[in-house]
This record gives C-alpha cells, sequence and structure tokens, in this order.
C-alpha cells in the first residue's frame, strides 16, 4: 500500500497504483497518443498535503487515460458499476460514460448494473441486476439520481467477491464518497487474498466536497448552484419584511464547502456558520448580538449555515446512521429558537424564513461543467481497468487528470481550511469577521 515518509526533509509519498499484471494485449483504439509515461510531477500546495506535514513539494502521479497495451481482452471483459452512498448531481453521467466507453471504445460484450448500492451483490436482498447496454443508458444524463439506485451501510467484502467470482466479473467501477472508498479498499485486499484478477475503480463522488485529495468532486458545481437560488430567495424574503431574517441550511456535515462557495458565488450572505468554526450565540462576539447590529441597521440579514455546524451547541443523540457517521443535532431549530428567544427579549420585530434546500441540491442533473467532468472520469476509469490497474480512483488534481492511490483518497476526510485566501475570502464577502466567537475547531479544522 502507498506510504509517506522524509528523505533529508523531503516528502516522499508513494503513488505507485497496483497492477493485475504486465500490459501485453494491443490496444484496440488507433488515437496514436497514450499515456504510457510512468509518471508526472505536480507542484502540490499546502492545502492539499496538509495533512502530511509538508510544504509544496513535486510529487510524482501516474497520468491518466488510455494505454498502448492492455491487460485485459477487452471483447471478452465482463464489467460492473455500483452506486453507493447518497445521491448526487452526475452520477447518471459517470455511469453513461463508462458504459459508452466501454462498449463503442474497446468493444465490452457486457456491463451489468449493481442494484440498491453493495446490497445488490448480496443474495439475501434479492436485487435484480441490470443489463447496461449504450441504448439503455443513451439519455439517463438527462436526469437527476442515479438508474442504479444506491444504500448506505457496509456489507462484507467475502459476499461482493464471491458475487464477482459468480458474475465473473473482470472490472468492477465504484462510484461513491469515502465510506465506499473505504469499502473498495476491503474488496481489493480479499480479491488479493484469493489471487483473482479483477480490477476495481473508483470514482469518487460527494455532494460534499470532502474526499482527500479530490479538490472538486464532481456535482458540486452544480449543487452549489441549486444552494444559490435558495439563498437568493432567501435574500428577497428577508427585504421583503421589517428586519426580515433568511435562514438557509444546506449540505455539508464535516466540511462547509457547499456554504462557503455558495456564499462567495452570491454576495447576499450575512453570516456563514460552517462545521469546521465553532461560533458563540451570545455574548461578546456571539452571532446573535452581530444579528442584531445588523437588523437595527440595514434591516434585514442572511444565514447561510451548513448542517454539520454547531454541534457543540447541541446535545449529541449518540446514535450513527447506515454509514457509521454520527446522528446530527439540528442546527437549524436550534438558531431559530433562540433567534426568537433573541429577539423577543428586546422586544426587536423580526420576520424569519427558513429555507431547506438539502434534498433538491443533490437530485438535479449535472449542468454542463459538470457532465463534461463526469465524461471524462468515466472514460479514464475504463481507460484505468482495461489496462489492468486496481485499488485507484480516478482523479483531476491540477487541472490534470490522473490516478490516485485508494490509501491516499481514505486517509482523511478533507476539510475547508479556516486559515486560507479562500475563508478569508468568505468572511470578507460577508462582513462577519466581527464574530469574535468564532474559531477553528480544533477537531475538525484541516491543520496547516
Amino acid at each position: 500500500m502507498p506510504s509517506t515518509h522524509f528523505d533529508n526533509g523531503v516528502l516522499q509519498l508513494d503513488t505507485t497504483i497496483p497492477v493485475l499484471g504486465p500490459a501485453k494485449i494491443p490496444t484496440p483504439l488507433c488515437y496514436g497518443s497514450y499515456a504510457d509515461e510512468q509518471g508526472i510531477p505536480l507542484f502540490l500546495d499546502r492545502e492539499h498535503i496538509a495533512e502530511l506535514g509538508a510544504e509544496s513539494v513535486p510529487l510524482q502521479f501516474e497520468p491518466a487515460g488510455p494505454r498502448s497495451h492492455l491487460y485485459f481482452d477487452s471483447s471478452k471483459t465482463k464489467c460492473a458499476i455500483v452506486t453507493c452512498g447518497g445521491l448526487c448531481p452526475g452520477i447518471n453521467d459517470v455511469i453513461r460514460a463508462i458504459v459508452m466507453e466501454a462498449y463503442h471504445a474497446y468493444n465490452v460484450p457486457a456491463v451489468i448494473g449493481i442494484r440498491y448500492g453493495l446490497e445488490g451483490f448480496i443474495p439475501k436482498y434479492r436485487h435484480e441486476f441490470m443489463e447496461l447496454t449504450p441504448d439503455k443508458v443513451s439519455d439517463i444524463h438527462q436526469f437527476g439520481g442515479t438508474i442504479l439506485a444506491s444504500s448506505r451501510g457496509p456489507q462484507s467484502p467475502e459476499e461482493v467477491v464471491d458475487a464477482l467470482e459468480r458474475m465473473n466479473v473482470s472490472a468492477l467501477f465504484m462510484i461513491g464518497g469515502d465510506g465506499t472508498m473505504r469499502a473498495a479498499s476491503g474488496i481489493v485486499a480479499e480479491i488479493a487474498r484469493r489471487n483473482l484478477r479483477i480490477s476495481v475503480i473508483g470514482i469518487p463522488k460527494t455532494i460534499d466536497n470532502d474526499i482527500n485529495f479530490i479538490s472538486q468532486s464532481f456535482g458540486f458545481e452544480t449543487a452549489v448552484y441549486k444552494a444559490t437560488e435558495a439563498i437568493q430567495c432567501a435574500h428577497v424574503e428577508a427585504l421583503g419584511a421589517m428586519n426580515g431574517v433568511g435562514l438557509v441550511k444546506l449540505m455539508g456535515r464535516e466540511s462547509g464547502f457547499i456554504a462557503a462557495h455558495a456564499t462567495l458565488s452570491l454576495k447576499e450572505v450575512n453570516f456563514v456558520l460552517i462545521p469546521e468554526v465553532r461560533f458563540a450565540l451570545h455574548g461578546e462576539g456571539g452571532l446573535l448580538p452581530a444579528l442584531e447590529k445588523r437588523l437595527r441597521s440595514r434591516a434585514h440579514a442572511v444565514i447561510v449555515v451548513a448542517e454539520g455546524a454547531g454541534q457543540h451547541l447541541l446535545e449529541g443523540t449518540g446514535e450513527t446512521d447506515a454509514s457509521g457517521n454520527p446522528i446530527l443535532g439540528d442546527i437549524a431549530t436550534l438558531l431559530r429558537s433562540e433567534i426568537k428567544r433573541y429577539c423577543d427579549e428586546r422586544s426587536l420585530p423580526y420576520a424569519l424564513k427558513y429555507i431547506d434546500p438539502s434534498y433538491i441540491i443533490r437530485s438535479v442533473p449535472a449542468n454542463a461543467n459538470d457532465r463534461v467532468y463526469c465524461g471524462f472520469l468515466g472514460q479514464h476509469a475504463v481507460h484505468a481497468a482495461m489496462a489492468g490497474r486496481t485499488g485507484m480512483v480516478v482523479s483531476k488534481l491540477m487541472d490534470r487528470y490522473v490516478h490516485l492511490p485508494l490509501d491516499l483518497v481514505t486517509r482523511t476526510r478533507r476539510k475547508l481550511n479556516v486559515a486560507s485566501d479562500y475563508w478569508r475570502a468568505v468572511l470578507e464577502s460577508t462582513g462577519q469577521v466581527d464574530l469574535a466567537g468564532m474559531v477553528p475547531d480544533s477537531t475538525r479544522a484541516c491543520p496547516i
């Protein structure tokens, strides 16, 4: 597995991608340009490698793209696709890209869709497989969600590999987030234990944009665009009443990228609250006194809060969801009740409008830019599988499509760096730099 160490003070990161064996079969592609070089050097900024404890250093990454020689005889190769976790704009686009590339570029005879996530591999659930052909996927990119449906929760790697063997699958494409990539690692390990030749390729997906080393996950741009529509509505509602307050809750369990990015996009937000930063409600520098000051001076305000923000102000449930994530307290309910109490105590009239577009922003079809991105990810995933790569994800890093080891993207969840120029720009956009109560959450914030 990839490892990290320092040699004479210089970071050495093993980014080697596992291969099933030597690639000896000439590719059926006739492009004339192949990604056969051993690696490309990329200088990463500290926001990419902060968790590794180093400054900007050149690292070698295997480039994505077609190879001149393949490991699999693609005309005799069966593939499978599974989608796991929550929905995200663009999943159908990735499925479509994989199917089209496999059939039309590599003459793959069969691509099987696994229904309802990893449950689809387990016999006791009795989920039927779905044959994916170009005709069946030709227009699925026009719709949100996933044609295969999804599920959460761990499944036995042994049972998954049993199913892959029964189906005679040679390449498995797993579309999902952090938990899915960890599951992929377990499946790869079980395949290796059995000395099988099955490629496992991950396509990282998360609406929260929180997968390590993935600068921007697919669907994020679409989600931000839809989030700005909700914020604009909240702004209009706030302007429509004396001391109007528009409160918008957005997705972001542990990372506040959607809230921050939507705030920068629209410039109508006065307070943005994210999981990486703790804030006080009362007292000097607290949110509520700052909100009162804003209402008395401008008679309206817009607050954007990520769902995972302010958990230090709530009593934990101690429960977890099917994916093992802690069940969050409802920060929006707390804010609404505290704003009411605070304003009532001061006889400050106000009108609060609450908008929660969470499932809307993740369920819509991808926009044009995300569709292009999804197309590249799907195509590069097929190229990697046919060349015998495994235990990896396809990613766009510093504007280059590369292969990343699963170990690298599952080390930790990506956080918004609250010491970055990016977060400073958010604070300047909102004007909430007066919130002295806002301090980095040491248990969440990205180190620098």
